[in-house]
C-alpha cells in the first residue's frame, strides 16, 4: 500500500515476516517522528480476522488503513504489520494494525505469526486495542478467547515486562447494558489468565500487575453508522493526552525515544523471529547504547569537519593561537550539548556512559592541537629564556642571578600559556612538557655556564702566560744558583693575583665549594705548566745558551767589556771562568725546581765535570778513580716527571760544548802570541850575539870616529820621524801587501814634506798652514790607499793594531779609533 498524506500508511512487517527497515526510516523522516523525543504513543490493535479492526482504527486516528470490502466477501485484508501516524492526537501517537487472527489463509495450524506479531505488539506498545464481538461475552467457546490466551501466553516470553493497557473494543453492542457486560467479560479474562502456564516467579502474579484492562463498547458501524461514529469521537477523546500521568497508556518505563525507535523495532522484530525470550529492559539498554553510540559518532563526525575547528587547528600548526582554551572549549560544548539534546530520552546510565566515551574522544581527536599549542609555548618560553640571559649577561649581571631570574619569568609565561590552553573538561597533564621545558633551560644554562667559565679560564689563562713566559725565559738565560728561587717567587707572586682575581670573577656563578676549589686548582695547574714549558722549551736550547754564556763571559770583562787580548790575561782562568758559567747554566736547566727540594745536581755536575777533567790529565792510575755519578739516566733526588736533562745527555752536551768552544780558546791563545810577537822588536838572542860578535869592528869604528856617531844619530831621528809620519805599524795593520804599497806611495812625499820643514825651521819663517796641509794630504792618501773596509772577525772578535806602545789585540772598530786617534795626535803636533 502506498504512503498517503499526513498519515504516512507504511506496512512495518510483510506476511512473510520480512522488517521494512527502508520504510521505516522514511516514515520516521516525513513524520518528523525522530524529534518527539519520549512524547510519542503507540496504539496497536488485534483481533479476529475481518472484526472491523482496520475499519476502527480509520475512524478512531483519521488513518487510511486498507478496509475489507464487503461486497466482495470476507476475506483477509490486512497482511503482516502495518504502521500510520494518528492525524491530529497529541502526542505523536502511531498506530499499529497487526494482521487478524484465525484466519483461513495461514490455517488452523499456523500460528507462529500470531503469536509474533502479538509479542511484537505488546513489546512496543503502550495501549492494545483488542477488537471482539458483543455476542462472544460469555461464551466457552468464543473466537476471542485463543486470542486472549494468545496474549498471555507470549506475555510471558518477557522477562520483565511493563504494565500495558488493554483496551477491550466491544463491536456491535446489543441492547445488553455496559455495566452488566463488562463483570462477565473481567471474569472470562481472569479464568483465561489463572489456566496460562506462567512461570515459577509469576505463578501467582495478579493479572492488574501486568495490564490495565480498560472496556469500551460501540454499535455497529454497518446498522447504526452515525451513533458508531459519535463513540468512536467520545473514544478519540481519551487518547489525546494519554502520556500524562492518568491517561491511557499504561507503564512508560521501558519506553524508547523516538529517534531508537526504528532500530529498537529491528532488534525487537530480530529477536522473537529468533524464537528467543525477549528482555526488555536488557533490549532498552542495548537500543540505547546503541543510539548513543550514533549519536557520538555522528557528534565526532561534525566535530572533524567543523569550520572554526579547522581554522583553529591550521592556525595551530604554525604558532600560538591566544584563547586557544576558551575557543575550543565552545566548539566541544556545542557538540557535547547537541548530543545531551538528542540522548536524553534514552537509558541515564548508558547516555552518560556513552557521554563519557564522546568526551574521551572528541578530546584524544584535539589533543594533538593541544600538544602542538605546547610545544609552541615551550620553544617560546626557551627562546625568551636565552634571549633574556644573554641581554642579563651583556648587561653585567651576575650569571646565577640572571639564569634564576629568567628561568622563574619564562617558567611562569609558560604556566600562564598552559592556562589559557587548558580545557575545563580533559585536564590535560602538561607538567612532561614543562618538565622537558625545565630541562633544556638546565642544560642551556649549564653550556653557557660552561661557555663563560670556560672563557673566563682563557682570559686568565692567557694572563698567566703572558705575565710568565718571558720574565721566566728572561731568568733562564740569566740562569744563576737564585734561578729557581725567583721563577717559584714569581709563579707564586703570579699566581695568587690570577686566583684572586679569578674567585671574585666566578663568585658570580654561585658555584659549589668544591667546582671552586677544582677550578682554582686547574688554574694553579695551569700556571704550573707553563712554567714547566717554558723550562723544557730552553732545556732543548740548552747548547746554544751554554756556547752563547762562554762567549759572553769568555770574550767580555767584568765591566762587560770586550777584551784586548794584549798578552797579559789568565786564558786558562778566564776559560774556566766561562765554562763553569754555562755548566752553572746547564745544572739549572737540567731538572724542574718548583717544589723546593733540595738536590746535588750541580755538586755532581761540577764533580763529574769540571773538577773530573782537571783532575784527569794528571791522573796516573785511573783505577783508583771512583764510578762516573753521570753513569745514569735519571737523578737521585729527581722525578722523572721533573727531569729535563738526563745525567747522560748533560755529559754529551758537556762534551759536544767543550768541542764546539775549544776554536774560541785557540783563537784567543793565538792572538796573545801575535801580540807578544808584534811587541817584541830585538832578534832572537843568537842573532844579537852574532851581530855583537860580527859588528864589533864596526863599533869600534864608530867610538873612534863622533862623525860617524853624530850621522847615525841624525839618521835614527829622521828614521823616527819618518816611522811616526808615516805610520809604519797602522798601515801593516790591514795586510803585509796593502802595508808596502802604501808605504812606498807616501815615502817621498814624506821625505820631501821633512826636508821643507827643516829647511823652514832653519830659515826662521815657517809657514803656519804648511803643517796642517801636510797633515790633511796625509789623511787623504791614507783614506785612499786604506778605506775602511769590512774585516773577517775571527771567533773571539779580535785584530792587531799598532799604537805608539807597541801592537795591541782589539776588535776593529776599536783598532780604527786607535787609528784615528794617533792621526789626530800627528796633526795636533
Amino acid at each position: 500500500m502506498a504512503e498517503t498524506d499526513h498519515c504516512c500508511s507504511t506496512q512495518l512487517i510483510d506476511g512473510d515476516g520480512e522488517f521494512n527497515v527502508a520504510g521505516l526510516d522514511n516514515f520516521i523522516r516525513t513524520t518528523n517522528f525522530s524529534n518527539s523525543g519520549l512524547s510519542y504513543a503507540v496504539v496497536a490493535i488485534m483481533g479476529p480476522q475481518s472484526s472491523g479492526k482496520s475499519t476502527l482504527l480509520n475512524h478512531l486516528f483519521q488513518t487510511k488503513f486498507r478496509e475489507m470490502d464487503a461486497f466482495r466477501g470476507r476475506s483477509q485484508t490486512t497482511k503482516g504489520i502495518w504502521i500510520a501516524n494518528c492525524v491530529g492526537i497529541e502526542p505523536f501517537t502511531v498506530a499499529m494494525d497487526l494482521e487478524g487472527t484465525d484466519g483461513r489463509e495461514r490455517g488452523e495450524d499456523d500460528t507462529t505469526f500470531e503469536k509474533q506479531s502479538a509479542l511484537f505488539a505488546l513489546a512496543i506498545a503502550d495501549i492494545v486495542l483488542i477488537n471482539m464481538w458483543c455476542h462472544d461475552i460469555g461464551r466457552e467457546q468464543a473466537a476471542n478467547k485463543p486470542l486472549l490466551k494468545t496474549v498471555f501466553q507470549v506475555m510471558m516470553r518477557l522477562f520483565s515486562p511493563r504494565k500495558t493497557t488493554l483496551l477491550f473494543v466491544i463491536r456491535d453492542k446489543t441492547k445488553t447494558p455496559l455495566e452488566y457486560l463488562e463483570p462477565i467479560l473481567r471474569e472470562d479474562i481472569q479464568k483465561i489468565w489463572n489456566a496460562v502456564s506462567k512461570p515459577e516467579s509469576h505463578k501467582d502474579t495478579p493479572l492488574s500487575e501486568f495490564f490495565n484492562v480498560e472496556v469500551s463498547a460501540l454499535s455497529s458501524f454497518e446498522e447504526k453508522e452515525d451513533l458508531f461514529k459519535e463513540q468512536v469521537a467520545e473514544l478519540r477523546q481519551r487518547f489525546f493526552n494519554s502520556i500524562s500521568p492518568g491517561g491511557l497508556a499504561g507503564d512508560r518505563q521501558g519506553v524508547v525515544p523516538a529517534s531508537g525507535f526504528s532500530f529498537s523495532a529491528q532488534q525487537i522484530w530480530k529477536v522473537i523471529k529468533e524464537n528467543k525470550d525477549l528482555d526488555l529492559p536488557a533490549h532498552k539498554v542495548m537500543v540505547a547504547t546503541v543510539r548513543c553510540e550514533e549519536i557520538a559518532d555522528e557528534k565526532l563526525h561534525h566535530l572533524a569537519s567543523n569550520e572554526d575547528w579547522l581554522a583553529l587547528e591550521e592556525a595551530v600548526q604554525c604558532g600560538l593561537v591566544s584563547g586557544f582554551g576558551s575557543k575550543l572549549s565552545s566548539i566541544l560544548e556545542t557538540y557535547f550539548s547537541e548530543y545531551d539534546k538528542e540522548a536524553l530520552y534514552f537509558d541515564q546510565g548508558v547516555r552518560n556512559a556513552k557521554r563519557k566515551q564522546l568526551e574521551s574522544k572528541a578530546l584524544d581527536f584535539v589533543h594533538p592541537a593541544y600538544l602542538n599549542l605546547l610545544g609552541h609555548l615551550r620553544s617560546k618560553a626557551f627562546e625568551d629564556f636565552k634571549s633574556r640571559l644573554e641581554q642579563m649577561l651583556n648587561k653585567g649581571e651576575g650569571f646565577a642571578v640572571s639564569a634564576r631570574t629568567c628561568t622563574q619569568s619564562c617558567m611562569l609565561e609558560f604556566d600562564q600559556g598552559c592556562a589559557d590552553a587548558a580545557i575545563g573538561r580533559a585536564n590535560w597533564d602538561a607538567s612532561k612538557i614543562k618538565e622537558k621545558l625545565r630541562r633544556d633551560i638546565d642544560a642551556h644554562t649549564s653550556s653557557v655556564r660552561d661557555a663563560k667559565l670556560s672563557e673566563l679560564m682563557v682570559s686568565y689563562e692567557k694572563q698567566l702566560s703572558k705575565s710568565l713566559s718571558e720574565p721566566v725565559e728572561s731568568l733562564f738565560d740569566a740562569a744563576g744558583r737564585d734561578t729557581w728561587a725567583s721563577i717559584r717567587k714569581l709563579l707564586t707572586r703570579e699566581t695568587e693575583i690570577a686566583v684572586s682575581e679569578f674567585s671574585a670573577a666566578v663568585s658570580g656563578f654561585e658555584l659549589d665549594q668544591l667546582t671552586v676549589e677544582k677550578l682554582l686548582q686547574d688554574l694553579r695547574d695551569y700556571a704550573r705548566n707553563v712554567v714547566e714549558k717554558k723550562a723544557r722549551e730552553e732545556a732543548g736550547n740548552v747548547l746554544i745558551r751554554m756556547k752563547d754564556r762562554f762567549s759572553t763571559v769568555f770574550s767580555h770583562d767584568n765591566d762587560s767589556m770586550p777584551r784586548v787580548w794584549t798578552g797579559k790575561e789568565d786564558i786558562k782562568t778566564i776559560t774556566k771562568d766561562a765554562r763553569t758559567a754555562s755548566l752553572r747554566l746547564i745544572s739549572v736547566m737540567a731538572a724542574i725546581r718548583l717544589d723546593e727540594k733540595p738536590d746535588e745536581i750541580e755538586n755532581k755536575l761540577f764533580s763529574s765535570l769540571m773538577e773530573g777533567t782537571m783532575t784527569a790529565a794528571s791522573s796516573v792510575d785511573r783505577s783508583v778513580k771512583s764510578s762516573d755519578p753521570l753513569a745514569s739516566s735519571s737523578w737521585e733526588e729527581v722525578s722523572p716527571k721533573d727531569t729535563l736533562i738526563t745525567p747522560v745527555q748533560c755529559k754529551s752536551l758537556w762534551r759536544q760544548f767543550k768541542a764546539e768552544t775549544e776554536y774560541t780558546v785557540t783563537q784567543a791563545i793565538s792572538a796573545q802570541e801575535a801580540y807578544k810577537q808584534s811587541n817584541n822588536w830585538l832578534p832572537p838572542p843568537w842573532a844579537i850575539v852574532a851581530m855583537v860578535v860580527l859588528g864589533f869592528n864596526e863599533f869600534m869604528l864608530l867610538l873612534r870616529n863622533p862623525f860617524y856617531l853624530m850621522g847615525l844619530f841624525v839618521a835614527y831621528l829622521l828614521s823616527k820621524a819618518m816611522w811616526v809620519q808615516m805610520d809604519i805599524p797602522g798601515q801593516f795593520q790591514h795586510g803585509t801587501l796593502a802595508g808596502l804599497i802604501s808605504i812606498s806611495s807616501r815615502f817621498l812625499p814624506t821625505v820631501m814634506n821633512l826636508l821643507k820643514r827643516l829647511a823652514e825651521e832653519a830659515q826662521g819663517h815657517q809657514t803656519p798652514d804648511a803643517p796642517r796641509q801636510q797633515s790633511f794630504q796625509s789623511l787623504k792618501n791614507q783614506s785612499h790607499l786604506n778605506p775602511t773596509s769590512s774585516i773577517p772577525e775571527s771567533s773571539v772578535s779580535s785584530n792587531i793594531s799598532a799604537s805608539d806602545g807597541g801592537i795591541e789585540y782589539s776588535s776593529p772598530n776599536l783598532a780604527h779609533r786607535r787609528g784615528t786617534k794617533i792621526q789626530d795626535a800627528e796633526l795636533s803636533q
